[in-house]
């Protein structure tokens, strides 16, 4: 999920699953406590890491990378994992973005040390292929490697190698492929995504990037990337599916070429199935419902109007309304599906226009009353809608009147240019007095339009009155609830066909067309499904905690938001546990793209909880997204949601969380690992969609026995309804105690905590990692196994320490523990447009960073005598601390992150 304004794809963040996997030596507390007396602002501090130190130190960790990367043979799978050579292979990577994967020969050799430093062994080369020179690799043209660009790139991945750090190598990621004009491409997904899995001639570009840039031979290594030993993976298509983008309604609008194209390969798909009209007649014609009367008045320009405006809490709006003629009639309705609407002929529309907003979206409603719904009917309603910009809004059919019960709804994503709704349900009651609604107008000020509104039983339909075997339109998501349930199967697996075939296509002219060694990722789990993805060499998947919301349209700088609150407590797990659901049994798993979006104040949590998490679950790798989206390397605050190199929280935590992680502190559990529930029957996969068609809304995925998916993706076990040969997930059993979080039921609960003070923390303790993250106490100590903490006041109420052995020996015996103690933090004069820290627009504040060091008296394990010191930015010894009967007091007071510990 590539995430740089303002061209970027959209990630979306995967809620509410809980594993539960007992590991040996790991236990957990998971307490709401009592809040702590905030501490002042005065306890922010300046604390920047310099962009290009790599000096030996405790923080140094560069020690975990075998060098060169490559040194032990190519990375290969082996028993459903990453192995260099003989060793298991743990990836703790990093992204780079545009600018920043072309640094300078000088720049390149500090970059790749300081990466090393930080226990990164990864970067995964992103967003290269979007521009021409500067920016990205291609010359001018689009189409040839830029020879400057390859250079810099070349002396990168090779001072990467040197450093014991691997690429990971992304074809396409956000290129407009150059096989038009531009001109004729309106109407296709951004970066022509989905279009890409099926038309051969973007299919053919991808291959001649492919080509070029994998058949280069880097002069400053001797290898071509085909054959070169650093390069740990290569993927073939970034967030990229023809099912998703269907689902998200990307594929409705295609320009003519694109459509035709689909349109000839579903058909012949067809044919090959079927043969003949009288089988796919049988077929598809089962179960079809006509559509009966309008249970409507839909004219809205009556003098007795049965439409009502309404307006609530202050909000304002006035209605406009007429009949488009005919001929604007049929440019609007060009293409729609003739058994939808009565004719072609004159249209009625409503625009809603809001002058004055209220403070709830249903403030300003659009609604007629007096429906008789019939429960158990199939019902189908239709129409066309626009805003003035893109907006959210939604209908509904529900009661008229108290207790005003909603019977069916859909939310909707208007745009400025006209689009068909259609959407066929079932009422979940009935009732004489319903009404149908369109809402979500009060806390936005513009144009809403309407037109054409039907409502109407039945309208099921099987094959159209103009459509025969061999010239079947691709069926539109708009439209495909209007589908039979075998109809609507067929185009399922389609799609998946379709799918497959690109997938392991673009494999096998890697592999044995261009000789590439190492595994191949195709995209990403949410994106493909697992059996379309179980046929590339490694799962991936993707997920952000709160990724920014935008107003107005994508990455506008100015109008966003982010919900400022920490992840350590969330009762449904927050995004990890979504992602464990993922896995597909018997393949790598690795998440190449994480975050918690900046300026989130709770950022410190991000690395450490990724980290422990995936090591519970014995993932492959983890990426952080990003290093950086350019090459501003000397720049010292940060000014973007997602990079980290100038995010001194989030580097501090790098270190204890690579140590972790890679030399496996916290042990998973063997045989944890099951086998789970396939995909169901297709009918609910296709009415429901994907988990979320829009990346940056809310999650709809429920948790516990559903394994993170949609409670409708659970199997029917012995019925014919199971959909046979679809998937098998890979997670970890779940243990649900009152839903709480999966890293509550991973490890062990506190026995101190009573059920309403669960989820404000969580901590973890192993031979050589201990980790506690979230609400402190206000007063008493609290139990780590190896360590005794007494947290002291802080800031937010919030902290997160990280503990970590420095050698081989456990905590017990240990010469050097490092230890990492973070909580807020903020540019100088960062500015803040509201008490809740949700967004500063364009004013991201200046250099210097202001950290907090959170407050803790610690006893350290297993006797003997200590000593401890306050580390400086680079991680070297700056002032020595009294350690006191085995006890150790941090704070602000030492103005650092970073704290070691030595025995004597």
């Amino acid at each position: 999920m590539a995430r740089a304004p303002p061209l970027i794809d959209h990630a979306r963040s995967l809620d509410s699953f809980s594993g539960d996997c007992h590991s040996r030596g790991v236990k957990t507390i998971a307490a709401f406590l009592a809040l702590a007396v905030a501490a002042s602002a005065a306890d922010m501090f300046p604390f920047q890491l310099p962009w290009d130190d790599a000096s030996p130190s405790i923080t140094n960790v560069s020690w975990l990378n075998d060098k060169p990367a490559g040194r032990d043979g190519f990375v290969s799978v082996k028993d459903g994992h990453l192995f260099a050579g003989e060793k298991r292979l743990r990836i703790f990577g990093v992204n780079m973005c545009f600018a920043a994967n072309f640094p300078t020969h000088a720049d390149a050799d500090k970059v790749a040390a300081r990466m090393a430093k930080f226990g990164i062994n990864c970067v995964r080369f992103h967003h290269m292929d979007m521009f021409s020179a500067p920016a990205g690799i291609f010359a001018k043209d689009g189409r040839t490697l830029d020879a400057e660009q390859l250079d810099r790139l070349d002396y990168f991945i090779a001072a990467l190698k040197k450093e014991g750090i691997y690429a990971d190598l992304n074809l396409h990621v956000s290129r407009t492929y150059p096989d038009r004009p531009k001109a004729e491409k309106k109407g296709s997904p951004q970066f022509d995504k989905g279009v890409d899995n099926y038309h051969a001639p973007m299919i053919a570009l991808q291959k001649d990037y492919a080509r070029d840039l994998l058949s280069h031979v880097n002069k400053y290594t001797g290898n071509a990337y085909s054959a070169e030993p650093a390069v740990a993976l290569v993927e073939i298509n970034n967030e990229n599916a023809l099912g998703f983008q269907w689902f998200a309604g990307e594929m409705d609008n295609l320009p003519a070429p694109y459509a035709e194209d689909l349109s000839a390969q579903w058909t012949a798909w067809l044919v090959k199935k079927y043969g003949s009209q009288e089988k796919l007649n049988a077929s598809w014609k089962k179960g079809e419902q006509p559509l009966g009367a309008e249970l409507i008045d839909t004219d809205f320009d009556k003098q007795d109007l049965a439409w009502l405006l309404e307006t609530h809490g202050g909000a304002e709006a006035k209605l406009e309304g007429g009949v488009y003629p005919a001929e604007e009639a049929v440019r609007i309705l060009g293409g729609l599906p003739r058994n939808i609407w009565n004719s072609k002929d004159a249209i009625s529309h409503a625009t809603i226009a809001v002058s004055k907003t209220g403070s709830q979206n249903w403030h300003v409603q659009f609604n007629q009353s007096g429906i008789k719904m019939e429960k158990g009917t199939t019902c189908t309603v239709s129409f066309l809608a626009k805003a003035g910009a893109d907006a959210a809004a939604s209908i509904s059919i529900g009661q008229a009147h108290e207790p005003w019960g909603v019977l069916w709804s859909r939310d909707l994503q208007l745009t400025s240019s006209w689009k068909q709704y259609s959407f066929t349900f079932v009422p979940k009651d009935g009732d004489p007095n319903a009404r149908i609604s369109f809402s979500g107008f009060g806390m936005s000020a513009g144009k809403y339009s309407i037109a054409d509104v039907s409502l109407r039983p039945g309208g099921i339909i099987g094959v159209a009155a103009n459509e025969k075997l061999g010239s079947i339109p691709f069926f539109k998501k708009a439209a495909i609830s209007l589908r039979t349930q075998a109809a609507q199967r067929d185009w399922q697996e389609f799609i998946w066909d379709t799918e497959t075939v690109y997938w392991n296509g673009m494999r096998d002219f890697l592999k044995k067309e261009l000789g590439v060694k190492v595994p191949i990722v195709g995209t990403q789990g949410f994106w493909s499904p697992g059996h379309v993805q179980a046929g590339m060499d490694v799962i991936d998947s993707h997920a952000y905690w709160h990724h920014p919301q935008f107003e107005g349209g994508d990455w506008n700088p100015e109008k966003w938001t982010i919900k400022n609150e920490p992840m350590a407590g969330a009762k449904d797990g927050g995004t990890l546990p979504g992602l464990a659901a993922q896995r597909v049994a018997g393949k790598p798993f690795i998440c190449t793209e994480y975050n918690h979006a900046a300026p989130n104040t709770y950022g410190a949590e991000t690395a450490p909880l990724l980290a422990a998490f995936a090591a519970l679950q014995d993932w492959d790798g983890i990426f952080l997204f990003a290093y950086s989206h350019n090459d501003k390397w000397s720049q010292e605050h940060f000014d973007s949601f997602f990079d980290i190199a100038r995010h001194p929280v989030k580097m501090a935590t790098l270190p204890g969380a690579a140590v972790s992680f890679r030399r496996d502190d916290i042990k998973h559990a063997p045989g944890a690992v099951f086998e789970a529930a396939r995909v169901p029957a297709l009918d609910r996969v296709l009415k429901g969609g994907p988990v979320k068609a829009n990346p940056n809304a809310p999650s709809v995925v429920t948790g516990g026995p559903s394994l993170g998916l949609r409670q409708e993706y659970l199997p029917k076990g012995g019925t014919n309804e199971t959909w046979p040969d679809i998937i098998t997930w890979s997670v970890r059993p779940a243990s649900w105690e009152n839903g709480v979080a999966s890293f509550r039921t991973v490890f062990h609960k506190d026995s101190r905590a009573n059920d309403s003070e669960m989820s404000q923390m969580i901590s973890g303790s192993a031979d050589r990692t201990v980790f506690a993250i979230g609400k402190v106490p206000a007063a008493g100590r609290f139990d780590l196994g190896h360590f005794q903490i007494t947290p002291g006041a802080n800031r937010q109420n919030w902290a997160s320490y990280q503990l970590t052995v420095m050698d081989v020996k456990d905590f017990a015996t240990a010469n050097r523990i490092l230890i990492t103690a973070t909580g807020d933090i903020a540019n100088t004069d960062m500015g803040w447009k509201n008490a809740e820290k949700t967004t500063v627009g364009r004013d991201w504040g200046k250099a210097p960073v202001l950290v907090e060091g959170p407050a803790a008296k610690i006893e350290l394990p297993g006797g003997g005598k200590f000593k401890a010191w306050a580390l400086d930015e680079s991680g070297q010894r700056r002032e020595e601390i009294p350690v006191v009967d085995g006890k150790l007091e941090i704070g602000p007071q030492f103005k650092t992150l970073w704290y070691e510990v030595e025995r004597q």
